[in-house]
């Protein structure tokens, strides 16, 4: 794919309707908004798509995955409540896009990725964009339980079930989104531990994802 690295006023003002997109759909956190402004999305995008990265939609990407739309991916951020400092493992790297927001947000990102051809992608663009988080290469559906606990942990894929494994990769007061379902329509759940054996579970909207392959998923 060839990438499309000039951010100029045009796409700076297509990137602030979106913001403003956002908004209306219920976006209220000022910080995920900012980062939504802020990280080039159609640095994403072959050239010749680069008006569809502003549009609120979800757009393939290549293996079968797609780059989820700014809404879910704002939606999912700020039901985790990220603070500056947080460690955060993002399960599904996919495009990237949603590992720079968490950045913007300054969170210590560990991200995995199944597809190879996705992650040796991700691993050269969003070096060059400035963003760094701890790439890794694998089954994401188990978590990354070498460098546990995080604070929080997204999977930006759907899952038949919330994987147990993953639950206890998370810190006492930490904090687990991630969309449950059938293969075409998941509900988002949160899941809180509130303490070494106890966890608080809250089921919110409806999203449509591609699916979570792996050990622990479909």
């Amino acid at each position: 794919m060839a990438y499309k690295f000039i951010d100029n006023y045009r796409e700076k003002g297509a990137r602030k309707q979106l913001v403003e997109t956002l908004k209306k759909r219920g976006i209220e956190d000022p910080a995920v908004l900012k980062a939504v402004a802020k990280v080039p999305r159609h640095f994403f995008f072959d050239e010749t798509f680069w008006i569809q990265a502003y549009k609120d939609i979800a757009f393939p990407i290549g293996d079968g995955q797609t780059i989820s739309q700014p809404y879910t991916v704002a939606y999912q951020t700020e039901v985790l409540h990220i603070r500056k400092g947080d460690k955060v493992l993002e399960i599904g790297t996919g495009s990237g896009y949603q590992t720079c927001i968490l950045l913007e947000l300054g969170a210590e990102v560990f991200t995995i990725e199944r597809q190879e051809n996705l992650y040796n992608r991700t691993i050269k663009v969003l070096p060059y964009m400035g963003y760094r988080p701890h790439f890794f290469l694998g089954d994401g559906s188990k978590g990354l339980p070498q460098y546990a606990p995080y604070h929080k942990i997204i999977v930006t894929a759907g899952a038949p079930f919330v994987p147990e494994i993953m639950l206890k990769q998370l810190t006492i007061g930490g904090i687990l989104v991630i969309p449950v379902g059938d293969e075409k329509e998941q509900k988002m759940v949160t899941v809180i531990r509130t303490g070494e054996h106890d966890y608080e579970k809250i089921e919110l909207d409806t999203f449509r994802f591609v699916p979570l392959v792996g050990d622990q998923a479909w």
